[in-house]
């Protein structure tokens, strides 16, 4: 007992209590030149700089949203679509914005995606924008459009536009953690995912954050009977 008790001193002597971080910094993340404010400061930041015109974004959206929902509670996922040219981009930041407003992300993005890409709608321009979103089926186009005609909305895109700036990105898609580190993808965006993961506990550990407990796994039902009474305890 009082081995094990010296060999365990000796490792915390020796610094290897600390959690190990598999990441190599120039390969797996950049660290920016200047930290940046978070839209949250109490909690862990995961920002994505994206473009709706951007077939790597396309690629990169039903990855980084499954993975959005598995983010521990102390860290929160946000995207900034990137405004580098106010007459070819603000229109798209507008999209976005409402989006975000409406909470409409999940449902929203991939039929925004396909009509960019594979159906060739301009939804840079606010009149086909407004005429697209009153057709959609696929998710509650209605209230995204009423998100798109707020008054907060363009303030939202014009902010967007502004961190573009702060934040000197230059390229899409950016994944930012923590205000700190700029996510690379040597690996493809899969392998990504591991590495916005070790990020966060990177920021955890920097900031003495402890560490949330897990969220509860949602049993699988055996029944339809079993079903129903998981879905009403949620």
């Amino acid at each position: 007992m009082k081995f094990n008790k010296l060999i365990l001193t000796a490792l915390i002597g020796l610094g290897l209590s600390s959690p190990a971080f598999a990441l190599t910094e120039g390969k797996d993340y950049e660290t920016l030149k200047k930290p940046m404010p978070q839209l949250q400061s109490d909690k862990i930041e995961v920002l994505e700089f994206f473009g709706y015109f951007c077939i790597h974004c396309k690629n990169l959206d039903p990855i980084i949203l499954k993975h959005a929902k598995q983010l521990p509670s102390d860290t929160y996922f946000a995207t900034d679509h990137v405004v580098w040219d106010h007459r070819g981009h603000f229109g798209f930041a507008r999209l976005a914005a409402a989006v975000n407003h409406s909470g409409l992300k999940q449902q929203a993005n991939p039929a925004i995606f396909k009509a960019v890409f594979d159906e060739q709608i301009d939804l840079n321009d606010p009149a086909i924008t407004a005429q697209w979103l009153t057709s959609q089926t696929a998710f509650d186009g209605k209230k995204l459009l009423a998100s798109y005609n707020s008054f907060s909305n363009q303030t939202q895109a014009q902010k967007m536009a502004q961190r573009t700036q702060e934040f000197q990105i230059d390229g899409t898609p950016t994944v930012i953690v923590g205000g700190k580190y700029k996510v690379l993808f040597p690996n493809g965006f899969d392998k990504g995912m591991t590495t916005i993961d070790e990020l966060i506990a990177k920021v955890r550990q920097e900031r003495g954050l402890k560490a949330p407990a897990p969220k509860a796994a949602v049993p699988t039902p055996k029944s339809k009977g079993a079903s129903f009474a998981v879905k009403a305890a949620q």
